[in-house]
């Protein structure tokens, strides 16, 4: 893979196409795209609601039904494809080896070590929560691992696992994003599976100083910690990415369990249903949506609008009709899921775009780098493993 040329073609057809992905419908609740393409939109609109939530949940199908409407669609979806990387084989577990690891999060490490190469100098695993991948490493490579993490009730429970485990692994309760976080990377090979957001970018940031030997980094939460507008890692990038379209990249549900996703369709109408009346009271306006206390969503309709209200300073009528207002709420929810199924036909070419970012990143800053899927989607979505190797003719730089 050219990752430089599929970057940069990546690059053209998402910026040609951004009306279509930028505007999110939970806020916009008409976007102009639909005047450009009302055969499209008349489509969407047609969709019955057992087809709304298959697409919603099969990205693929998605994309096929949608080809026949943004023939563009297609080559974004083919600059998207990524090959799994090769797999090596890995010794078995001894007995208890994984006690402690719930399960998917196994699966996970199992797939991560699986897929790189095998590890030859010290390795340094970053935010490593109870240090579940830093002691597979360590047991599967038969090195010493330094586990990295912030929360020192995660650092206690790490210490405690690696104790019993026997395994040879030191717990370091510091901080990622700071200089003295970094000095502990030069000379290892670094880990970072589903480091959020500014964790896994300030890896690439300090790349060419920090001194690591490697890097095995497959990012996650790309919004976090970033800056507004998104501050790009590359030479090439040339995107100027929101928060909202940082989000975009990891706005899949594919993994969730059937609760929280009838759970999170309730607590997307009850807002759209406070923005509504909200409307009905001041007008049309546009405002950031700030995040709503999860107890707030325990009572009723009428409850949860009362403190948002409070909340938001608006003053509600005497005597709202709470359950027409509430209907509202989930009649402009079916809107914005047909509107979505559109904005996220982007999202993995997006993602794509953020991970080559990093990619590119770091082989600017003196690594050979490889890029491919570590697990299939029904894992996690968050399936990209970057793989860095130091240039021998880079070390005299560090």
């Amino acid at each position: 893979m050219n990752l430089r040329a599929r970057f940069l073609e990546l690059q053209t057809l998402l910026a040609e196409h951004e009306e279509i992905w930028r505007p999110a419908p939970f806020h916009s609740v008409s976007p102009r795209w639909r005047d450009h393409r009302p055969a499209l939109a008349t489509a969407l609109e047609a969709l019955d609601d057992e087809a709304v939530k298959r697409f919603g949940l099969d990205p693929e199908a998605c994309a096929d039904w949608l080809a026949a409407y943004l023939p563009a669609l297609g080559m974004v979806n083919k600059l998207s494809e990524v090959p799994a990387l090769p797999a090596r084989s890995l010794p078995a577990s001894r007995a208890r080896e994984d006690d402690g690891m719930p399960g998917r999060k196994r699966a996970q490490v199992e797939a991560f070590v699986r897929h790189i190469p095998a590890t030859v100098t010290p390795a340094l695993e970053w935010c490593a929560g109870k240090g579940h991948l830093g002691r597979k490493v360590a047991l599967t490579d038969q090195v010493p691992v330094v586990s990295l993490e912030l929360n020192p009730a995660l650092c206690a429970d790490a210490k405690s696992l690696a104790t019993r485990k026997g395994v040879d692994q030191e717990i370091l309760c510091a901080d990622a994003l700071t200089a003295s976080g970094h000095e502990h990377v030069r000379g290892r090979t670094v880990f970072a599976l589903h480091a959020c957001g500014e964790l896994h970018r300030s890896l690439v940031r300090n790349a060419h100083t920090d001194g690591a030997e490697a890097y095995r980094i497959s990012p996650c939460c790309y919004h976090l910690g970033s800056e507004d507008p998104y501050q790009p890692l590359s030479s090439d990038a040339s995107l100027m990415l929101d928060a909202s379209a940082l989000r975009l990249a990891v706005t899949e549900l594919v993994t969730a369990p059937e609760r929280d996703r009838t759970r999170l369709a309730r607590d997307q109408a009850w807002k759209l249903g406070f923005i509504a009346l909200r409307t009905e009271v001041e007008g049309e306006t546009r405002r950031p949506f700030r995040p709503v206390p999860a107890a707030w969503f325990d009572g009723s309709f009428d409850d949860f609008c009362r403190r948002l209200a409070i909340r938001e300073h608006v003053r509600l009528p005497a005597n709202p009709a709470w359950a027409d207002w509430e209907h509202v709420g989930w009649k402009r929810r079916d809107e914005v899921l047909r509107l979505e199924l559109v904005r996220h036909a982007f999202r993995r070419g997006l993602e794509l775009w953020l991970v080559l970012d990093l990619a590119l990143g770091l082989g600017e800053r003196g690594f050979d780098v490889v890029l491919g899927r570590f697990c299939e989607r029904s894992l996690t979505p968050r399936n990209l493993l970057v793989i860095g190797q130091r240039r021998p003719d880079s070390r005299t730089a560090t």
